[in-house]
This record gives C-alpha cells, structure tokens and sequence, in this order.
C-alpha cells in the first residue's frame, strides 16, 4: 500500500509539472496555431534559407497529434544553421520526432504554412523526472519520499509565490528572504522532522542566506552593478506588461535563492554531527562541542565553496570560450556588467556556505546543551 501510495505521488507531481506544457502551445490568435505534430517523412530536401548566410531549410512531412487540425498530414519547414565548417550546429530531424509547430491559416481556417519552432523534448525530461525520484527513494527510502516532498514544496513556492509576488511590483529580495525562509523551514521539518537539529539548522541556514545577501547587496551597490548584463534582463524591459523591474534587486534575489541550497546543506551536516556527539559524549564541554562542530565545518567547507563557483563557472562557460577566442583583456573583461554579477553571485554565495559554519556551530551547540540540561532536570524530578 505504502509503494502504491509512493507511486501515485509521483505520477501526480510529474503530471502537473508537465501538464504545464499545454499552457504554452495553444492558440494565440485566428491566424497563427502552436501545436504538437510528429515527424513522419523526414525527406532529403534541404533549401537555402534565403534571409541568413549560415542557415538552412529542412523540409518535412508532419502529422498533426492534438487541436483542430489533428490527424492531417502536412509539410512543415525546419530552420537549420551550419558553422563555418560547413557542420550542422542544429540536429536534422528523423522519422517519429515530436515537434511543435507553427500554423499559418488564412481566414477560411485552411492551413497556408508550418514551422517546426522546437523539438518535443518533455517526454524525455519526464523520464529523467520519474528515474530520479525513484533514485531518491531507492538510496533514501522514508528520507527520499520527504525530499521528494520538500522539492516539490520548493519549486511551488517558486512558482506560485516568489515570481508572482515579483511580477506584481513588490521588492524582489524582501520577497525571496521571505519565501526563502519559509522553503528551509518547511523543507528541514520535512526532512528532519521536529526536534532540536531542525531547530539549529534552520537558524544556520537562515542565517547564511541572509548575510550573503546583504553582503551581495553593500558590494553590488559599490560597485554599481545595474543586473542588466545579461539578455534576459534586456527582454524584461521590453515586456508589454510595462512592469518597472528592481534589476539590482533581481540579481541580488537570485544569489540570496541560489544561496540556499548549499547552506542548508552546510547546516545539516554540522547540526547532524553535534547531535551525534552529544549523545555518546553527554558530558562533553560546550567549547570542545563547538570544536567538533566547527571541524565538521571546514571540512565541508571547501567542497561546498567549490560546488557554488563551478556551477557559476559552468552556466558561463561559453562566454569564457568567446572572451578568450577574442583575447580581451582581463582589466576588461571584470569590469563589464555581467561579468562583474556572475563574480558578485558567486564569491557571495560562497561567503554565505562559509559564514554558515560558525552560526550553525555555535546555534547547535547552545540548543543541545539546552536540551541535555533540560532532560538532565527532568530526569531528576522523577
């Protein structure tokens, strides 16, 4: 019954994650459809795409799978671009692809033309989904069914109250300490259940994630990053919506969220070993309690430092490639706008894991000797 009630929690999850998807490819207007369609001749036709030098049109034979037009066949265009080497940077569709497309149809609804805009690529993510939260429950059992539980909790947080909440004009970090706050509270009580660990980890990783934003925060306004550096900032300008953007205040949003993740972890892991040591060495003292856990600490400390400034350094891994292709100068390169947020979020995210260290340690080793205290005073009442 358990594994029964396990799976269905799954399906539901992944269903709603990927029902979303319906919600980007209907219609938008009398002339123009998005629609998903599959690949059923590929043929061997490819045509020059007259408005660019570098690209290609690839010519396909689709069957419509969902909408007004469902079940017909028609030929759709697919948009290809090749390198300098003569090499396809795009890959060539296949027979059996899923793709969505664009329709064209005049105003008697009769179909003029179709481009293939994206390959389907949802169905492959949901596997990826479901072999994921069943690795976390293979390896975690009980623990992995709860961290299933917390990601979910996260991401609708996300989802359904920070975007929302930043969208709607209010101040993007306020809102991201608050939601932060309310992800390791929730998440940690999932997780570790409700007792003293959970209590001093959630005082640790609060703390670590407030500090590296307001750290982010005295540095970015110094040295007047604006968080316009890249392009999605420029696109949020141009919104219809007319929405007046905090983008300072969406940099410093996202270092405080990706912050978070690994202090918690940080917390966790010190709070855990305190906890442990306590128990088997109840008569330990405070300052030697405070030791262990700042040892703990430092051992995790560079890893988790090195995890932040990898995963940065990957997101922009192409632009390092193009920079040093082209030879710019290094007093160049620091200075620019998007170079200066991606250090900024960086090297704060990873003095938020190193500032964690010492607040866990010291909230853990006060709330257990608390604890024992108190559990030494009720034992002698009895």
């Amino acid at each position: 019954m358990n594994k029964f009630k396990l799976f269905a929690f799954i399906l539901v999850v992944s269903t709603i994650i990927f029902a979303s998807y319906s919600v980007f490819f209907t219609s938008t207007s009398d002339e123009t459809y998005y629609t998903r369609a599959v690949v059923v001749d590929p043929k061997s036709d490819i045509e020059d795409f007259i408005e660019s030098e570098t690209d290609d049109v690839q010519v396909v034979n689709v069957r419509i799978l969902e909408g007004l037009y469902e079940g017909k066949e028609i030929i759709a265009k697919y948009q290809l671009s090749y390198n300098y080497s003569g090499q396809y940077n795009s890959i060539k569709l296949s027979q059996g692809d899923e793709v969505f497309i664009q329709l064209l149809v005049d105003e008697n609804n009769f179909l003029t033309e179709a481009y293939v805009v994206e390959i389907a690529r949802d169905k492959y993510l949901l596997y990826l989904l479901l072999a994921f939260a069943f690795s976390l429950v293979l390896v975690g059992r009980s623990k992995g069914i709860r961290a299933i539980i917390s990601l979910f909790i996260t991401i609708t947080a996300v989802i359904k109250i920070l975007l929302p909440a930043i969208l709607k004009g209010y101040d993007p970090v306020l809102v991201s300490v608050v939601v932060c706050i309310l992800i390791i509270c929730i998440s940690l009580l999932i997780v570790s259940g409700f007792n003293r660990k959970t209590f001093s980890a959630i005082i640790g990783t609060t703390g670590g994630v407030v500090l590296a934003g307001i750290i982010a925060i005295i540095i970015g306004s110094l040295a007047k990053i604006t968080g316009l550096g890249n392009d999605e900032a420029q696109m949020l300008i141009e919104m219809p919506q007319q929405i007046n953007f905090d983008f300072s205040g969406l940099l410093f949003s996202g270092i405080i969220i990706g912050t978070m993740g690994a202090t918690m972890d940080v917390s966790v892991s010190i709070v855990a070993a305190i906890h442990e040591i306590k128990i088997n060495s109840p008569r330990i003292k405070s300052v030697d309690l405070l030791k262990a856990g700042m040892n703990v600490g430092k051992d995790t400390m560079a890893t988790m430092a090195n995890t932040l400034i990898l995963a940065y350094t990957g997101g922009s891994l192409h632009l390092m490639l193009l920079l040093m292709a082209n030879d710019t100068p290094f007093s160049q390169i620091i200075n620019w706008d998007m170079i200066s947020s991606e250090i900024l979020r960086a090297l704060s995210g990873s003095m938020g894991v190193v500032i964690t260290i010492p607040i866990t340690a010291f909230a853990a080793c006060i709330v257990e000797e608390r604890g024992a205290n108190k559990n030494m005073n009720n034992y002698r009442r009895r």
